[in-house]
């Protein structure tokens, strides 16, 4: 008898895993800190269960300086995979918010708790998640954690705002020709960096060049801003493109504003070139080749506008022209050569009318050849099954990452409230932001690529078909009804020093071949 109500006191038993968070890392080196005092609370009252079977677990679930608003945190994820095992049967905190401060986040947590019949309490609120009621609470609480950081949260975008408008600094790396006055939070001339500014303005109006200014300045030494952190870290300058120059050509900061959502305002900060100066260099902006070229380009023909790449750096080739004795001669130039100079790419430029006839021609190549075609159906429909479910992993990875970072952000936003916030965070929450965009469009596009690989509707036979009548008419097309044509069945462009290579889109043979059949029908009916 003795052994067996020794095993029934022993299946009572509840292991109580003890989880501390603290939204910053200030003061955790103290001999006793808040994640201290947070254990201490649940430790008591866990001692206070005592005659229910409850015992403090001896591993420390301590989350330093992470915000509850995200779920990648180290302790946390040790608590999760413990459940999972089964090494607990009770999770205790001292407040609902020390747990998540998301809704959505909490409610996966609570469904991997029940998943392994593990309760959750919350030492100063006393709630228990193996009830109806309790659930409920916790439930109203989180809501009203969350709608407390989104009102932080907008307290503080005012707060950003009303500085910006004031001409404050407001954090993160200066411009060059600055340095910060991290006691007064402020610019300050540096006044060497300041005479490269002034010779950058100088020299632009003189050549009028972004290109040429650039390779001049890298071929005398100067490189871009080099900054130290307030945390001592260096970040050395690199060296000149026409991007760095133009955006020190548009830094309203050196005529003493700050810009803001589209808006100028004057800046605490002094001003290091005239306005005189200003305006003669944006008066070239406005007019220079550049701006002259690409609303040239736009009206340009380019049969493979969009879809055709340098095989040796990877980058996209746009259409250009030039004119030389009244005539116009066409080019697809890489992106990579024309921003960091022709000698940065071996392919550089390839004739437009040249390189378009030998597309054309390996397209109606494969129109005469009905092994070809039915070989490049085939095998696209297989790359396109395997790509839809690469998609799909890609599509829950963004997902995952995109909220990541949005609960960081909101965390930064959170931190930057602060009176003594690091002047880096604001630096840190544009990389966010900028970070946050790219995963968005990076999501939008991976939906349109799904949606874009579609189930075929015709067969085989019928592509073969279709396109193999296509090849007979190919000349008696107009030039636009040929660049759509391409553009349809030719996904990339590859063009390298040694020839180039096509992709075809099996989607769009069978888009082009539907077209082309509902035509025929159209016709037959009239």
């Amino acid at each position: 008898m003795r052994r067996q109500g020794s095993e029934e006191r022993q299946t009572r038993r509840v292991r109580c895993a003890i989880y501390t968070r603290k939204s910053t890392d200030e003061n955790l080196d103290n001999g006793f800190n808040s994640l201290d005092a947070q254990r201490e609370a649940a430790e008591a009252y866990v001692a206070s269960q005592r005659h229910e079977g409850w015992v403090a677990l001896p591993a420390r679930y301590d989350d330093g300086g992470f915000s509850g608003g995200s779920m990648e945190r180290p302790a946390l994820l040790r608590l999760l995979e413990d459940v999972e095992a089964g090494r607990t049967d009770c999770v205790v905190v001292y407040k609902v918010d020390r747990l998540s401060r998301s809704l959505l986040d909490f409610a996966r947590i609570v469904e991997a708790f029940d998943r392994r019949e593990v309760s959750f309490v919350s030492v100063t609120q006393q709630f228990n998640t193996t009830t109806s009621m309790g659930r409920l609470t916790l439930n109203i609480l989180l809501s009203f954690a969350q709608f407390e950081r989104e009102i932080i949260a907008e307290r503080i975008r005012d707060k950003v705002a009303s500085a910006r408008r004031k001409g404050k600094y407001m954090g993160g790396m200066p411009a060059l020709g600055y340095d910060v006055d991290r006691a007064n939070r402020r610019l300050v001339v540096n006044p060497t960096e300041a005479e490269l500014v002034q010779r950058v303005f100088r020299r632009f109006v003189q050549i009028g060049s972004t290109t040429e200014l650039a390779k001049e300045l890298n071929a005398q030494g100067f490189t871009t801003k080099t900054w130290t952190t307030q945390k001592g870290r260096v970040r050395p300058g690199s060296s000149w493109n026409k991007d760095h120059i133009y955006h020190l050509l548009n830094n309203s900061l050196y005529i003493g504003e700050v810009e803001y959502k589209g808006q100028r305002y004057p800046g605490e900060q002094e001003g290091i070139i005239s306005r005189e100066l200003w305006d003669r260099a944006h008066a070239i902006l406005a007019s220079n080749h550049r701006v002259r070229a690409n609303r040239s380009r736009a009206t340009t023909p380019a049969l493979l506008r969009g879809i055709i790449r340098c095989a040796h750096c990877g980058s996209a080739m746009g259409p250009t022209f030039t004119k030389r004795r009244g005539k116009f001669y066409r080019y697809y130039l890489c992106v990579h050569a024309s921003k960091n100079g022709y000698g940065s790419c071996p392919v550089r430029t390839v004739p437009a009318a040249d390189i378009e006839q030998a597309v054309m021609g390996q397209l109606r190549a494969v129109f005469r050849s009905p092994e070809m075609v039915a070989a490049t159906v085939r095998s696209a429909r297989q790359q396109a099954e395997e790509r839809i479910r690469q998609l799909a992993q890609e599509r829950d990875s963004a997902e995952v990452k995109l909220g990541q970072l949005k609960q960081e952000a909101l965390r930064l936003v959170a931190a930057r409230e602060s009176d003594d916030a690091p002047t880096f965070i604001s630096s840190q929450l544009r990389t966010l932001n900028a970070q946050i965009e790219e995963r968005e469009q990076a999501l939008e596009r991976i939906t349109c690529d799904r949606e874009a690989l579609g189930g075929s509707r015709i067969t085989e036979q019928e592509v073969i078909e279709g396109l193999t009548s296509l090849d007979s008419v190919w000349e008696e097309l107009y030039p636009g009804e040929q660049e759509r044509i391409v553009q349809l069945l030719v996904s990339r462009v590859d063009v390298g020093t040694d020839g180039l290579e096509l992709q075809l889109r099996a989607d769009g043979m069978e888009s082009l071949v539907l077209e082309l059949r509902d035509r025929d029908e159209e016709e037959v009916v009239v």
